[in-house]
């Protein structure tokens, strides 16, 4: 045996790669090549988004299944609110590799819709579930203040805002990160007297 077929190349890269972070270990997707959509062909291809689609399934039945058990322990608006919000983290995740700058256009926007449609899916379920409390009987301004709780912490924020750490649409303020550096000199300082 030569050589020739080396470590799988490209394609055992990203394989091993999905694997590995459909696992839930510790990855860096900045390591992975480009793929040009004329290095292979189609059978390939869809090998390899079968394996897209089965690491993105896996992570995100895990997110929600994690989503769902924070929520069910959330005791009051407040926590309810942290468990939406640090639920978006996953799905920042999730999207950023849905739309890796690696995959073609063609399989990067196929892969961000599907992922997108799930999470307002569940934005939808989640609704749905406090119409049925509603129904059931539950005490209407409770009911009311989950929901306001719900739609303030949206899942669905994901689909229009960057992850943090990243350049806002504008360019200028990185989102979801601090607007100041907090170790600088305060700019201002107000004395009580």
């Amino acid at each position: 045996m030569t050589g020739l077929w080396g470590d799988g190349g490209p394609y055992q890269a990203w394989v091993a790669f999905l694997r590995r972070w459909a696992a839930l270990e510790p990855v860096d997707p900045a390591t992975l090549p480009a793929l040009p959509e004329e290095q292979w062909d189609g059978d390939t291809w869809a090998r390899l988004g079968e394996h897209l689609g089965a690491a993105l399934g896996t992570r995100l039945t895990a997110w929600a299944e994690h989503l769902v058990r924070a929520l069910n322990e959330a005791r009051d608006e407040f926590s309810y609110g942290r468990e939406l919000a640090q639920a978006r983290t996953g799905l920042h995740t999730i999207r950023a590799l849905a739309a890796h700058p690696g995959l073609p256009e063609d399989l990067r926007s196929t892969l961000t819709e599907i992922v997108d449609g799930q999470i307002t899916q569940v934005q939808g379920q989640l609704e749905q579930s406090l119409d049925d409390e509603a129904r059931r009987g539950a005490d209407p301004r409770l009911v009311e203040r989950r929901r306001r709780t719900l739609r303030d912490n949206a899942l669905t924020a994901t689909l229009t805002a960057p992850p943090p750490g990243m350049p806002s649409t504008d360019g200028t303020t990185p989102s979801g990160a601090w607007s100041y550096d907090p170790a600088a000199p305060p700019r201002r300082r107000i004395v009580p007297g």
